[in-house]
């Protein structure tokens, strides 16, 4: 779509300067404003010779142009938006002003040229009335900061000629009043049969349903499929009642406190619950909707919600993203106090994370929990965030429900049409406290007052309808009690009969996760890949296509792999994981791998994607192993962890038979999306029965790079760990690598898989794997010493980089048959069978030892030592950093004597001020003492 320079009062000298140029020579100016210009003279021409009188002056004319301009930008300040009055509507605006344009009241009568008449003729007086009557009544819309003209323009074509005030037929009317009932009364009922129990009811927002209704209608229209909503708590029961259709006796049931079974969870609060229905439309257009349940932490289910819209339109193919629709609602404090917001704006052009744009509804209560907005954002409008993906804005006063729907419907043609957000800012109010139990009027007493003594709308609609006789007050009186009545009936039998509650399908039960178990299991899974497809894909990357010039250093490094092919060497980190991913893309397996710098790897080490050096051209090897293949989907993300984590486990929710994988810069900076980690992919198969197969790759190791690139809190990963929710692994080899990726996929059921992987050790010597290792075998839980005799007299456990360390400690020292080291390459779930195996052979031992980097408040020494003492009868020593408030010194000296000190006290060698199996980080103040910094 072309961009072009804006007309706007603010550049009002470029534009007359472009048309000064015009004058004297058309073809000099740019076709677009030359057919602008062409039709502004037709225009002058027609006033002229129109039989209205004598021409304006050419002054008066550019004035009226930029007074048009200016309430297309500016009138959304005189808008009527907020039905409680708050502060008073303001009726004029300096820069609305006449005199802002050097035009008087003595103008008024003149006659001009202007489309926005029904004749193209009116008086500035006509004129200023419709300017008003389109961008100042119920509706301000903010679009003038949109760089992109055929936007603007589509725009206007569509509210200008309607003065953002179209005539609905009775047809139309009438279904707005019954879902207005059904909104209204719902909410009723339950105030009235559950009192005192949470519900975040939806009044003073009860147009949340019919607006809902419209763009699902619309969408349906439009040919959308699928929508996937996002929304926090408040309102919550009322969609999942009156527009998924989630029956009452399920809904009242929760209240009842029936817990919806789930696979074997804890569950969650009702006003939490996702839901899918089919709903079918008007139109007989059947679309699928799909609430996400959330947290309680406004606005985190955003991403989710985008990466399950952007999974289910990949099940679609659906590659121009017309048939998937997702729709964000929002709280008004929220959206413009969470990062999150932003960070998902940011999303929507990405390639990687485009969905063809979302629907964004602010409930806007103009509060938020206590706090005023005068105090909850520094802008005009709770909205203003979104302007930075120039996208277009719609206020509209939740209390005239004709123009909540058609700027409902508006939104949705715009966003079928142009593939971009849209921002809808319903202004309203919340009837109630935060919630139902709280008192509003300790700090707003003001606004409580107009709340208590305001009529619903519902009833104002219906008054309305009734006053132009387009309702009878019996039909009114018949819709209520419909409803009430069907409410009454369900909530009787679920108070006298009961009702069991439907189960809430957990991800497992129908679609993709059909095949799918929820239950772990420690089964070996042979993951094995034959030499002749190993070596097939390790050639592709040195074919690049004719003409495509591949950087050199990378060129020697895919020969020296196609060479360790044909001799059947040793594969280092880098050449194993690319051969998992090609493995499984052979097999039919799609692979999604985002993060930040994830194409070429942190560390240089992946190059998934190779660029042409002459013409910048991108290339994926592995997306050319064979004909029909899979496509491998890898994208460098925007710098953000939370969004694009949130994002990658949506898309893991609805995607079991993908390898999907969210890449951490560094592992430290993992905890950006601490919330996701925390609220979704830890709990979210006990809380909301769905499962994920989402895999997390978190750089770690200590290498005395500092605080922020040493750690990537495994301990913290480890402290989410109970009811096999989650994989934690530290795998050592790039074997070991290529099993637990293949293994993600291959087996039948799926759990988050959070995994440490390499830096240093991505070119660490030692650190390779014989190829014979990929060809056969499968991960191995835990992995034995090959060297150390059976009667060793000192045993190591560890995980990790630091294996290597102690590895070349114990050679130098020649314990290699009197140490033995055992790896526990999966910590979590605890393989106890296997690692007692192990370690029985080493019964004669008399030392017992874990050895970490970490400190010891961190890493996995707190987690493994109440296991380890169980599994063995005995605790265990510790060797390892001291307890410290950082992850790591700063001091790359002072590192290695840590480093070098830990790992001689683990092996056995003395340490003068050190005492075996004790802590190390004193040492930072010993090596300072002795001037070593």
């Amino acid at each position: 779509m072309t961009r072009t320079t804006v007309a706007n009062r603010a550049n009002l000298e470029l534009i007359e300067g472009f048309y000064e140029q015009w004058r004297r020579a058309p073809e000099a100016v740019d076709p677009t404003w030359r057919n602008f210009f062409e039709g502004y003279e037709l225009g002058q021409s027609l006033s002229t010779d129109s039989g209205l009188g004598q021409a304006p002056p050419q002054e008066a004319i550019k004035a009226v142009t930029r007074l048009v301009d200016a309430y297309r930008e500016m009138g959304h300040h005189l808008a009527d938006l907020d039905p409680l009055k708050l502060v008073p509507r303001p009726q004029t605006h300096e820069q609305l002003e006449l005199s802002a344009f050097g035009l008087s009241e003595a103008d008024l009568d003149r006659v001009f040229f202007s489309k926005l008449a029904p004749d193209n003729h009116c008086t500035l007086c006509e004129l200023l009335a419709i300017l008003r009557q389109t961008y100042c009544r119920t509706v301000g819309v903010e679009f003038m900061h949109i760089q992109n003209l055929d936007i603007r323009n589509w725009l206007l074509e569509r509210m200008e000629p309607v003065r953002n005030r179209p005539v609905f037929d009775l047809k139309k009317k009438r279904r707005i009043i019954y879902k207005l009932n059904a909104a209204e009364l719902f909410e009723n009922f339950l105030h009235k049969n559950y009192v005192g129990q949470k519900r975040f009811s939806l009044e003073g927002g009860e147009m949340l349903i019919p607006l809902l209704d419209a763009i699902i209608e619309r969408g349906g229209a439009h040919g959308v499929l699928e929508i996937v909503m996002g929304m926090p708590h408040r309102g919550r029961l009322n969609v999942l009642a009156n527009i998924l259709h989630k029956p009452y006796g399920m809904i009242f049931s929760e209240f009842e406190g029936n817990m919806p079974e789930t696979v074997a969870g804890d569950g969650d609060v009702k006003y939490h619950l996702g839901f899918s229905a089919d709903h079918t439309t008007q139109l007989k257009h059947t679309v699928h909707l799909t609430l996400t349940p959330n947290p309680s932490h406004l606005e985190a289910v955003n991403p989710v919600a985008e990466g399950r819209m952007r999974a289910k339109q990949r099940r679609h193919r659906d590659k121009g993203r017309n048939f998937g629709l997702p729709i964000l609602i929002h709280g008004d404090a929220a959206f413009a106090g969470q990062g999150l917001v932003a960070e998902t704006l940011n999303l929507s052009q990405l390639p990687g994370y485009r969905t063809g744009g979302t629907i964004h509804i602010v409930v806007n209560n103009q509060i938020g929990f206590t706090t005023s907005p005068s105090e909850a954002r520094s802008t005009r409008y709770c909205t203003d965030v979104a302007k930075m993906i120039e996208v277009p804005i719609f206020h509209v006063n939740g209390e005239d429900p004709e123009a909540v729907v058609y700027v409902g419907e508006l939104a949705t043609d715009f966003r079928q049409t142009f593939g971009q957000d849209v921002v809808i800012d319903m202004i309203c109010y919340r009837r109630h406290g935060h919630n139902e139990g709280d008192e509003p009027g300790f700090t707003q007493p003001i606004m409580y007052e107009k709340i208590r003594n305001r009529i619903s709308i519902r009833e104002l609609y219906t008054e309305q309808l009734v006053m132009s006789g387009e309702l009878s007050s019996q039909e009114a009186e018949t819709i209520a009690e419909t409803f009430a009545e069907k409410m009454q009936e369900v909530f009787e039998e679920v108070k006298v009969r009961g009702v069991e509650p439907r189960t809430i399908p957990p991800g497992y039960a129908t679609g993709p996760w059909a095949n799918l178990t929820p239950r772990y299991s420690f089964e070996t899974v042979q993951t094995g890949v034959s030499y002749d497809v190993l070596k097939s894909i390790t050639e592709v990357a040195a074919r690049p296509p004719a003409g495509f010039i591949v950087n050199p250093k990378l060129s020697r490094i895919f020969a020296a792999r196609v060479k360790t092919m044909e001799s059947r060497g040793t594969v280092d980190w880098s050449c194993a994981e690319n051969l998992a991913f090609g493995s499984l893309l052979l097999e039919g397996t799609p692979v999604r791998l985002s993060g930040q710098d994830s194409g070429r790897g942190t560390f240089s080490q992946r190059h998934a994607v190779l660029i042409d050096q002459h013409t910048g051209e991108r290339w994926k090897p592995l997306d050319h192993l064979a004909p029909g293949q899979p496509e491998f989907c890898v994208y460098d993300s925007l710098l953000s962890e939370a969004a694009v984590l949130g994002f990658d486990y949506g898309y893991s929710l609805e995607e079991p038979n993908m390898l999907i994988m969210w890449e951490a810069q560094f592992g430290d900076f993992a905890n950006g999306a601490q919330v996701i980690i925390d609220q979704f992919i830890a709990p979210s198969e006990s809380k909301w029965g769905r499962g994920s197969g989402l895999v997390l790759l978190l750089p770690h190791g200590y290498e005395g790079q500092g605080p922020e690139h040493s750690s990537a809190r495994l301990e913290r990963f480890l402290q989410l760990c109970a009811e096999e929710n989650i994989q934690v692994a530290v795998p050592s080899t790039p074997a070991q690598y290529f099993h637990l990726l293949r293994r993600q996929v291959r087996r039948n059921f799926r759990k988050p898989l959070v995994v440490m992987t390499p830096k240093s050790l991505l070119r660490h010597k030692q650190a390779v794997s014989p190829l014979d290792h990929l060809v056969a075998g499968h991960f191995r839980n835990v992995l034995d010493d090959e060297t150390a005799a059976d009667r060793a007299r000192r045993v190591l456990l560890c995980s990790g980089k630091v294996y290597y360390d102690l590895l070349a400690k114990r050679e130098q020292a020649g314990k290699q048959r009197d140490v033995a080291i055992v790896r526990i390459e999966q910590l979590y779930p605890w393989p106890a069978d296997q690692l007692k195996k192990v370690l029985d052979r080493y019964r004669a031992a008399r030392d017992w030892v874990w050895v970490q980097e970490e400190s010891q408040n961190m890493g996995a020494w707190t987690f493994v030592a109440p296991r380890l003492h169980e599994l063995m009868g005995f605790p265990f020593q510790y060797v390892g950093r001291d307890a410290s408030a950082s992850p790591a010194t700063g001091s790359k000296l002072v590192h290695d004597h840590e480093q070098s000190e830990l790992v001689e006290a683990a092996i056995g060698e003395a340490v003068p001020h050190l005492v075996t199996a004790t802590p190390v980080r004193s040492l930072a103040a010993a090596i300072v003492q002795q001037g070593v910094r």
